[in-house]
């Protein structure tokens, strides 16, 4: 390779962190060299790790756009209402761009994002990362050489597990519609993403039901207090305790949410002040935490999906069912069993670094092997491709809330 593909990383929470580690690690392929984040703290961690001089650390996106083209690609890893401008943004002023899913939280969002790329035809991602990841990635290639036929029908399960749900999706950023977007699109996106890419067939309908059934005031026990930090009379007792979750191991996710300071009197105060203290049962949260969504597919092929906060563990089970035989995965092993010879066979896939099983990384250096070659093509998950898929989440909730078919 003979340059060094230039990146600034705009917003720098968990996953923007995580990505310009990401990059470092591509040494000499790739380069950060520039931040924008308002939150101070996490900026200058940023300037700090990668040596960045003052000029090349922005507030935001929009103070990174008035200093004039100073690299060659972005990574764009704001909160979800915030991808449309600094998306288009940065396409206009001829940034490569790698983005965060969701796109957007509209569908006409998701629309001028993709239009920009044909407009300035710079090459991009969004980061779903399930086509990436080694065994899901080893299912396409499997399913895809015709080892059980022509698919039938399929199905999908994201274990979203309790705890996650309660710090995320119930007291955190992605807990409140209005602040962020709805739950299917927030958590699930990858998986309506990677069952259409499995499937590779347009989808024609869609239904989906889902509510918010358990973390609500309804369910509430009694004593309990607006805060686990107000003489609650069942803090000691409740699995979602604030005090158990934020103030034991609080250099871990998800403790280290809490607060970018990890003493104890740190993370006390954020729990008496900041969204992590409140009680689960009484927070904002709109968001729901079951749902199931039911695909119809071309060539009549099926397919359902259910995300549920109501497991022990997290991850992802998939059955595929095809006319010469069955497949099953769990995100370590996959087992086919041939319908003609009754024979089965099991793969194990190993375990590797980093996160979604080694997906981020692969989505990072895919994007910038594309910059390198300036071949879109060796991307597989474009504006447009995530485009695509994003209109059947969009879809799928459209179901929930009207409690009709919606034909695509």
């Amino acid at each position: 390779m003979s340059k060094e593909i230039t990146v600034a990383i705009i917003g720098v929470g968990d996953r923007g962190t995580g990505f310009a580690a990401i990059i470092n690690e591509l040494s000499p392929l790739a380069k950060v060299v520039a931040v924008a984040e308002p939150r101070d703290e996490y900026r200058k961690n940023i300037q700090d790790g990668y040596g960045l001089p003052d000029d090349r650390c922005f507030t935001g996106w929009k103070e990174f756009i008035a200093a004039g083209k100073i690299c060659d690609a972005v990574i764009i890893a704001t909160l979800d209402q915030e991808h449309r401008d600094p998306a288009i943004a940065c396409q206009e002023m001829g940034y490569h761009m790698m983005l965060e899913k969701p796109m957007a939280v509209s569908l006409q969002d998701c629309e001028d994002i993709a239009n920009a790329q044909t407009k300035h035809n710079v090459i991009t991602v969004v980061c779903h990362s399930l086509r990436y990841h080694k065994g899901f990635a080893k299912v396409k290639e499997l399913v895809q050489s015709g080892r059980i036929g022509d698919i039938v029908s399929l199905d999908q399960l994201e274990k979203v597990e309790i705890n996650h749900q309660a710090h995320s999706f119930v007291r955190g950023n992605w807990g409140n519609q209005s602040r962020s977007t709805f739950m299917l699109m927030a958590k699930s996106c990858h998986d309506i993403d990677y069952i259409s890419y499995l499937i590779d067939e347009p989808c024609k309908a869609v239904s989906s039901f889902g509510s918010l059934k358990y973390f609500n005031e309804a369910n509430a026990p009694e004593g309990s207090t607006e805060r686990c930090t107000d003489a609650c009379t069942v803090e000691h007792s409740c699995q979602f305790s604030a005090l158990k979750v934020y103030m034991n191991n609080r250099n871990s996710w998800p403790a280290s949410s809490c607060s970018y300071d990890h003493s104890a009197d740190a993370h006390m105060e954020a729990l008496k002040t900041g969204p992590y203290g409140r009680c689960v049962y009484r927070t904002d949260n709109d968001v729901v935490d079951h749902q199931v969504v039911n695909l119809l597919y071309d060539k009549d092929i099926t397919a359902t999906f259910t995300m549920t906060a109501f497991t022990q563990g997290g991850g992802r089970e998939l059955r595929v069912h095809g006319t010469k035989g069955e497949l099953s995965f769990d995100e370590s092993t996959i087992i086919i069993k041939d319908f003609a010879s009754l024979n089965t066979e099991t793969i194990t896939i190993g375990p590797e670094k980093g996160g979604h099983g080694g997906g981020d990384g692969r989505v990072v250096r895919s994007w910038i092997d594309a910059i390198h070659a300036n071949d879109q093509s060796l991307v597989i998950s474009d504006v447009h491709e995530s485009l695509r898929t994003h209109r059947i989440v969009f879809a799928a909730e459209e179901s929930r809330l009207s409690g009709e078919m919606i034909k695509l």
